[in-house]
């Protein structure tokens, strides 16, 4: 781990830019890079920055073959090196996956820490977890990327242990022993967590019995969502222009324009080539997705990547068992409108409202938002009922002028979807709840 400090750790960030012949190949296996390079230095920048390293540089490495023993070439190792010399580097972060013998000859070749970009988003997840379930799938998450770099490293894990009990034999190396010990660690994590996901079953089968239904925000990590989620609760969850800003799930209830109470799911925010473990580490976390009745995918829309973003929201969610782009619970929401001159923000809007539902799917249009402004947010609303409101039960009646405290009624607790108004009364269509729809036939004359 990352020593805390009064001074922050110097750091330097490389990003691999990989040639095209090597794209070419990753794109074969199946492993397309669809971001741009300024985009790539960006994030990485942001994810060093999410736990405040003191970033002295952010540098392009071009990459025209892939070394087995230290992923860079010998010309720019030593390039590398001056800079680390010159800059008083103490860690060096390397937005590629590193394999643990590449990651221990870095670090003998530069003299210094170095952490891959599977290490540095545990670093940033072991920060971010305030809960004991956060802190166990951080901790689980660990041990499984450090079981994987338990190599030859140091004299010590060559020794051999004496054998133990009456079997005698060689004994076990030290390397065996520490894996073993690792291994003991995660099948007790894994017992604490399954312990966890039985107490989180629980409190869903707790909140069924009063049926709110479940609204789960999901996204690229900084698209927006904690914002959406404080503007729409009204409530102070920890939101900032932060990569990893939230990694605790959060849940609020909150009551649509029409009445109808729902529950509000904040979740972890996704990135690209985030290793299989972690998201394994965190199903417990994101099973709130897995339950929810209506799955609001939230995109920054002003984002160069934000195309390739969404593919890769895609993937997690495909990972869980949720496909995206066929699910009829999804609507996608365009939030940061607000970033965007007004001549273009138009054209957003009009981009997304002229995007047909997908009666295949079930998808409605998406939604252009700012979550700092609120623009947008009461389509949204409306998007969010209609969705809840597809099985509700649709109702015409008849009131009387003098029923004021009647009509009040109906626009609380249903969705008035049309209304009349002739020389002998209101007429009304409005769509129920089944809880609500015994009590709306007992009060008012229904046809």
């Amino acid at each position: 781990m990352i020593e805390r400090g009064a001074v922050a750790t110097r750091t330097l960030v490389l990003v691999p830019i990989l040639s095209q012949h090597l794209q070419n190949k990753a794109a074969s296996e199946g492993r397309i890079i669809r971001r741009t390079d300024e985009s790539r230095l960006e994030e990485a920048a942001g994810l060093a920055a999410a736990i405040e390293l003191d970033v002295v540089d952010v540098l392009r490495v071009p990459l025209n073959a892939i070394r087995p023993s230290t992923l860079i070439g010998k010309g720019k190792l030593e390039d590398i090196w001056d800079i680390i010399d010159r800059e008083k580097v103490d860690l060096i972060i390397i937005d590629h996956p590193l394999s643990p013998i590449q990651q221990r000859n870095l670090e003998k070749e530069w003299d210094t820490k170095v952490l891959d970009r599977t290490g540095l988003i545990l670093e940033i997840f072991g920060r971010r977890a305030q809960t004991k379930e956060g802190r166990l799938q951080v901790e689980l998450a660990h041990l499984n990327y450090q079981k994987g770099r338990l190599v030859r490293s140091w004299t010590h894990l060559e020794r051999q242990r004496g054998g133990i009990g009456f079997m005698g034999g060689p004994g076990e190396t030290q390397i065996e022993a520490d894996r073993r010990a690792l291994q003991e660690k995660i099948n007790r994590l894994e017992k604490d967590l399954e312990q966890v996901r039985r107490t989180r079953g629980l409190h869903r089968s707790n909140r069924q019995k009063v049926p709110h239904p479940i609204v789960a925000l999901v996204g690229y990590t900084n698209a927006g969502k904690s914002t959406l989620f404080n503007l729409l609760t009204g409530s102070g969850i920890f939101a900032k222009d932060l990569l990893f800003a939230t990694l605790d799930p959060t849940l609020r209830t909150m009551v649509l324009p029409h009445g109808r109470p729902v529950i509000l799911s904040d979740t972890v925010g996704f990135i690209s080539d985030l290793p299989t473990h972690l998201i394994a580490a965190f199903r417990a976390t994101l099973e709130e997705v897995l339950e929810a009745d209506v799955i609001l995918h939230v995109r920054d829309i002003v984002h160069e990547d934000t195309n390739a973003q969404a593919e890769d929201v895609a993937n997690v969610l495909h990972d869980l068992g949720i496909e995206i782009d066929e699910d009829p619970r999804v609507i996608e929401v365009w939030n940061k409108i607000d970033l965007l001159p007004e001549e273009e923000r138009q054209t957003v809007m009009e981009r997304a409202a002229s995007q047909q539902p997908s009666r295949a799917t079930g998808q409605l249009q998406p939604v252009a938002v700012s979550a700092v402004s609120g623009q947008g947010t009461d389509v949204l609303l409306a998007e969010i009922e209609d969705k809840l409101g597809e099985d509700d039960n649709i109702l015409t009646l008849h009131l009387g002028f003098e029923d004021g405290e009647g009509l009040a009624w109906l626009y609380r607790h249903c969705d008035v979807l049309d209304r009349s108004d002739g020389e002998e009364g209101i007429d009304l269509h409005v769509r129920a709840q089944d809880k609500v729809e015994a009590e709306l036939r007992n009060r008012f004359d229904v046809d």
